[in-house]
């Protein structure tokens, strides 16, 4: 029986478990929205969840445990959370991801989902909008010539 055993193990050992699980983190709070299985979305929530409540601090000592949840590029995604996603979810409470789940996939029928941010929509409809007036004026349209025959 599994009398007060929390968490999934989704057959891999624990050292690679946790690895698995800090790279879906890196993915998810870089993106703010990733496509993985249910499973994996699940046990992903988890920590997403307590990596925003540790940025809404933003003290020293929640600094220093979000370097321990997050492995590698701790510079790009620790200054997301503090400075970005941290201030977003401000005067909320919980519940800061949201899975939608999507069918099941076509090799092995696994269930997959996403699992994004709350309001990772519209923040990333704004990067679009800012990025879309500095490529147009970077590649300037150039009028084409287009000359009749003459018969």
């Amino acid at each position: 029986m599994r009398h007060k055993r929390a968490g999934r193990k989704l057959n891999r050992n624990s050292s690679h478990r946790e690895a698995m699980l800090c790279n879906l983190l890196n993915s998810l709070v870089k993106s703010e929205r990733i496509q993985t299985t249910l499973i994996r979305a699940k046990e992903l929530q988890k920590i997403a969840d307590k990596a925003v409540t540790l940025a809404k601090k933003n003290t020293t000592a929640s600094i220093t445990q979000l370097s321990k949840l997050v492995k590698s590029d701790r510079e790009i995604v620790i200054t997301k959370l503090l400075k970005e996603i941290g201030p977003r979810f401000a005067n909320r409470e919980g519940g800061y991801t949201r899975i939608i789940k999507l069918g099941f996939r076509r090799g092995d029928a696994a269930p997959t989902a996403y699992i994004e941010y709350l309001g990772a929509d519209e923040s990333v409809k704004k990067k679009a909008k800012k990025a879309a007036p500095k490529a147009e004026e970077k590649a300037p349209v150039a009028e084409a010539k287009t000359e009749e025959p003459t018969a």
